[in-house]
């Protein structure tokens, strides 16, 4: 498992002891976390949820009237290295 999944990973059993079922998604370039949130959250458990996101890279709060509230937090993979940065055509 990549590093970005073992972080989103400990966001999600962050956010399932707080009580929120959390869905955790491999995508190309990041891992993604989400959970539904529902209607009325107690102020104690808001600050559990927010200090489980903060290590994500970017974290966000979806609400709508028709499908309620979404916290979704992402967690970037690492960018691959090269020894040859600059190409074929690149002049030294």
């Amino acid at each position: 498992m990549p590093a970005s999944g073992v972080s989103a990973a400990a966001i999600a059993a962050r956010l399932s002891a707080a009580g929120l079922a959390a869905r955790v998604e491999e995508r190309d370039r990041c891992t993604t976390v989400e959970v539904e949130l529902p209607e009325s959250l107690p102020a104690d458990l808001w600050r559990e949820v927010l200090e489980a996101v903060a290590d994500a890279d970017r974290f966000g709060l979806l609400a709508t009237s028709l499908n309620g509230r979404t916290l979704w937090a992402v967690v970037n993979k690492a960018a691959p290295t090269t020894g040859d940065v600059g190409g074929p055509s690149h002049q030294r």
